[in-house]
């Protein structure tokens, strides 16, 4: 059984930048979602794939992600997609022992900038570098299947915190 175990951050400045391994551009989209799960196609460059992932238990979700021929990720985004649609680029930027991805959202959601962190156990103990902000794991609002449907630049200022590294 696949089990992710991530946690995400806001981010405070652009700092990170200057520690940035690779990036890549991505776009995904929902194919269909529920309470239990959500179900998306995302596309990288040559590589698309499926992901399914379940509803949060803590920073746990069960994941599972499988190659697809490109032609066809792009004729589902395209075609079978009405769950919404991100974009971002994503940074690896590694730190302490650690690879953080962070997330510069394009589009509807620009201006938001997201830290992810994979796990190999929940209470696992990291380094927190000096750009890292609030912690949103287990806020909603910052899953990307509901950043999909309700993009951070519509919230509002006073439900979203400012911040534009």
């Amino acid at each position: 059984m696949a089990i992710e175990i991530e946690r995400k951050f806001l981010v405070e400045d652009s700092s990170w930048r200057e520690q940035v391994q690779r990036s890549c551009h991505l776009r995904q989209a929902y194919l269909a979602g529920s309470t239990t799960c959500s179900v998306r196609v995302r596309i990288a460059g040559e590589r698309a794939w499926l992901g399914l992932k379940g509803r949060v238990r803590g920073a746990s979700r069960l994941e599972f992600e499988y190659a697809v021929p490109l032609p066809d990720a792009g004729v589902m985004f395209e075609s079978l997609c009405d769950g919404g649609r991100i974009e971002t680029l994503r940074h690896i930027v590694p730190w302490k022992g650690h690879q953080w991805e962070v997330d510069e959202f394009l589009g509807e959601n620009s201006g938001l900038v997201l830290a992810e962190l994979e796990l190999e156990r929940e209470e696992e103990v990291f380094a927190r570098p000096p750009w890292l902000g609030a912690e949103v794991t287990l806020d909603e609002r910052y899953f990307n299947s509901h950043l999909a449907r309700h993009p951070w630049t519509g919230w509002g200022t006073g439900s979203r915190q400012e911040h534009r590294p």
